[in-house]
């Protein structure tokens, strides 16, 4: 009995403080309602002083110790951030403070010199629109003209000279060359090699080997003329031409340069010497047109073998038209044509690409010693039947040929079985 009434009594005296608790918290959150909300809230303590946003307003500023810590800077910084309800802005607050510029009209060192706020960029350094857009644009390179860089020159020779009197020797050493102009298009390089004359006589030639693939040559050769008088020497000049050996067609002419030796002291010993190499002044045909043509002399079967590669440079007709150009080939024994051909017609072709080969038997077992070919460049005119085609050019290959044709022809006479191409200049008759 006595212990269901002690149970019954704690139960009230724990009901009762139940609700007693209860009853404080409620007066206690209606009392919380119940206040006034400030207008602003608090936002920060500082040297234990209470800041309010308008305190700040104005031209106030509270005045700190000269020794402010870093925590103190950064206090500083999350003022700024906040605005008068104290959330966090992009604007900056303007908080005035005695180590941090806040207006234009005071002019305050910062606390470090080099400090730079966390977050913060000051305005002096913000970049403009402009410069922004200036500093990410780029800069196209600027190239320069070709003739600048090189001043009309085609690359630079370099050799040395020497006189021998003992021997009466004049030496020539071809050193190298730097610098040449390609003549390939595709691969952007060149096979050079050097021929070198004697002028005026022009009986002394030589030649350097070819070297491959390259613009810069070292050819590192010697070359000795002898009989040469140490008095004559200065009288001569010497004539270098720089070309690239084309093993299809007419060696390719890259430049040359002249030298003439009077003034050239050679009596103290060897002579280094550097020449820049120079577009080659060429005489331009008669206008006639050019021909590419490759002959090669089989002696064994007694055969000449006759290739017509392609023209260039064509003349245009009467009417300032096209030409429709074709060539014929005709095989003479002395005076007597024995063999005739001719290739297609090449329509409204000012530079025909033929590619046509005849082979021809030659009628005496001497081979090519009575023996010459003519070609004759043509016009076809098919649209009048009644009138002749026009003669464009004509070109005579024999023992008896002057020039190029003669020197042509004398070659595939001492190489036989070698295909020898060359560009030959077209004549009028």
């Amino acid at each position: 009995m006595y212990f269901s009434l002690g149970v019954a009594v704690v139960s009230v005296f724990g009901l009762v403080f139940t609700v007693s608790a209860f009853a404080w918290i409620c007066c206690q959150r209606k009392n919380t309602k119940s206040q006034k909300t400030p207008p602003y809230k608090f936002v920060h303590m500082l040297k234990g002083v209470d800041i309010y946003p308008e305190s700040l307003s104005g031209k106030k500023k509270f005045a700190a110790p000269a020794a402010t810590t870093t925590n103190d800077s950064t206090l500083h910084l999350d003022l700024e951030k906040r605005d008068l309800n104290g959330n966090i802005t992009t604007k900056p607050f303007h908080h005035h403070h005695q180590k941090v510029r806040s207006s234009p009209e005071l002019e305050l060192p910062s606390p470090h010199a080099g400090f730079t706020q966390p977050g913060v960029m000051d305005r002096r350094d913000l970049p403009s629109p402009s410069s922004t857009l200036s500093s990410q644009a780029p800069t196209p390179a600027v190239d320069k003209p070709q003739g600048e860089e090189r001043d009309g020159g085609l690359g630079t020779l370099h050799f040395s000279l020497e006189y021998q009197p003992e021997r009466k020797a004049f030496i020539v050493h071809i050193k190298e060359a730097h610098g040449l102009s390609p003549t390939d298009e595709q691969s952007l390089t060149s096979d050079p090699y050097i021929k070198l004359t004697l002028l005026p006589e022009k009986k002394h030639r030589v030649k350097t080997r070819v070297l491959r693939k390259t613009l810069d040559p070292a050819f590192d050769e010697t070359f000795s003329f002898y009989g040469i008088p140490l008095a004559r020497v200065s009288e001569l000049a010497l004539h270098f031409m720089v070309l690239s050996f084309d093993r299809f067609s007419r060696d390719e002419v890259i430049g040359e340069t002249l030298v003439p030796l009077s003034g050239i002291d050679l009596t103290e010993g060897r002579v280094l010497m550097s020449r820049e190499i120079i577009k080659r002044n060429v005489k331009k045909s008669s206008g006639r047109g050019e021909l590419l043509l490759s002959l090669c002399y089989q002696s064994t079967t007694n055969t000449l073998t006759v290739v017509v590669l392609k023209a260039r440079h064509l003349p245009k007709t009467d009417n300032n038209g096209p030409t429709d150009p074709y060539v014929k080939v005709n095989l003479y024994h002395g005076k007597k044509r024995v063999c005739k051909k001719k290739t297609h017609v090449k329509k409204c072709s000012p530079n025909p690409v033929f590619n046509e080969l005849f082979v021809f038997d030659l009628p005496s077992d001497e081979g090519l010693r009575d023996t010459s070919v003519e070609l004759l460049l043509m016009d076809s005119d098919t649209g009048n039947s009644r009138s002749s085609n026009t003669v464009l050019g004509r070109l005579v290959l024999g023992t008896s040929s002057a020039g190029t044709p003669g020197e042509h022809w004398r070659e595939i006479c001492d190489h036989p079985r070698r295909q020898i191409a060359k560009w030959h200049a077209m004549s009028e008759d």
